[in-house]
């Protein structure tokens, strides 16, 4: 019998065609939830992104082998609770790398020159004369950068520093990353000396129960009055409202936000109508060649753990009993 596969993202037309190829398709709408629960109790995988997948959703999902989600963050899952029920759990950690450490270091360029303050500026006609100090940015090159979580995109993002800015690269991470250090001349140094020395603080971990509001206040007023947070990680990762308040008060310069709290984002935050914040819409990987490569890995990851051959790109290694 063929395999059923539920898809609640849509993928392209070519990654589709390869899905049907391998298994029957359901396209379900996750926003009308019951339909998409009811969908997922006779399936024996699923593809998606962006919900929130609950273990109550999963009661009677007897079939249900894997789960493919089109990303790299896997926060939308239990993943306890899918090893205990023998479900695979597959993200896509490689394909999205260097697009969204293009994002990131777009953040670092656009807080410190005022990209976007200073082009709303030239569009609203208000360039009348050179412009003074009153218009004039930071400096990137030579700069600190200091990068929480030295992973894949951490490393990606100290490649461009350190090679193509000549900055002076900080990190924290669980464990040293020792190419980091001879390629890019990475220093591992604790938080606390990372965020008094930055320039520019930079996240790039995980949303777990650890780093659920790394930065908060005293995080915060431990940076430099001169130094620019830059979150394209999780919005939880930082107290938005501790956040906030420092960018009110001049604790910190600013922010380059690609994430928040909230998603989407409150038209009303505060966050919105400051000057000295840069804010994107989660855009970290959403270029069209990053996103379709995305899914098609996505896609190659259902097919091969529900035959059982999947090696690669599992977060739950433990299911496999390896």
């Amino acid at each position: 019998m063929k395999k059923k596969i539920v898809a609640y993202k849509p993928v392209p037309a070519d990654v589709m065609a390869y899905l049907r190829e391998h298994a029957d398709v359901v396209e379900a709408d996750a926003a009308q939830h019951d339909a998409f629960v009811a969908a997922l109790k006779d399936a024996d995988g699923a593809i998606g992104a962006s919900v929130k997948i609950t273990p109550a959703m999963l009661e009677g999902a007897t079939r249900l082998k894997a789960l493919a989600t089109i990303s790299v963050g896997f926060d939308n899952f239990d993943v306890a609770d899918l090893t205990r029920r023998g479900i695979v759990l597959a993200n896509t950690p490689d394909v999205l790398t260097e697009s969204t450490a293009d994002t990131v270091f777009s953040l670092i360029l656009a807080t410190a020159r005022r990209v976007v303050e200073l082009a709303g500026y030239v569009k609203a006609g208000e360039w009348k004369r050179s412009i003074g100090a009153e218009h004039f940015g930071v400096d990137v090159q030579g700069k600190t950068l200091g990068i929480v979580g030295l992973g894949r995109i951490g490393g990606a993002v100290a490649r461009r520093a350190a090679l193509g800015f000549n900055m002076r690269v900080l990190y924290t991470n669980r464990s040293a990353n020792d190419h980091a250090e001879r390629a890019y001349g990475a220093k591992r140094v604790e938080l606390a000396e990372l965020l008094a020395q930055s320039d520019f603080v930079c996240l790039q971990v995980p949303l777990t129960k650890e780093t659920h509001h790394l930065i908060g206040a005293a995080e915060l007023k431990a940076m430099k009055k001169s130094a620019i947070l830059i979150n394209a990680s999780r919005g939880q990762t930082v107290d938005e409202a501790a956040l906030i308040e420092a960018l009110k008060g001049g604790t910190i310069h600013g922010a380059g936000l690609d994430v928040f709290e909230q998603e989407p984002v409150a038209a009303d935050s505060p966050l919105l109508s400051m000057k000295n914040v840069v804010a994107l819409p989660h855009i970290g990987s959403a270029t069209h060649e990053t996103r379709h490569a995305m899914a098609r890995c996505a896609a190659e990851n259902l097919v091969a753990a529900l035959d059982g051959t999947l090696r690669t790109n599992i977060v739950n290694r433990d299911v496999l009993g390896t």
